[in-house]
């Protein structure tokens, strides 16, 4: 398996359980709260969410262009 293909794999494992992380913390009761008084969420989940989603589509892209790149 080739290396681009392999790290487009594990980007996006990694992005999915980040990402996944982000969505549980944001449905805690103190993000409940956070959400409703500041009408946002706490910058450590925003982080979350964002670099999780990130982390998706770059795996994506280095999957994609690993598979449909020219084979040496």
């Amino acid at each position: 398996m080739r290396a681009r293909v392999m790290l487009g794999i594990v980007l996006l494992v990694v992005g999915l359980f980040v990402f996944i992380y982000g969505m549980n913390a944001s449905k805690s009761f103190v993000e409940q709260v956070s959400n409703s008084l500041t009408g946002r969420y706490s910058d450590a989940t925003s982080w979350y969410l964002i670099g999780g989603i990130a982390a998706l589509a770059a795996g994506i892209l280095l999957l994609l262009s690993g598979v449909l790149g020219k084979k040496k």
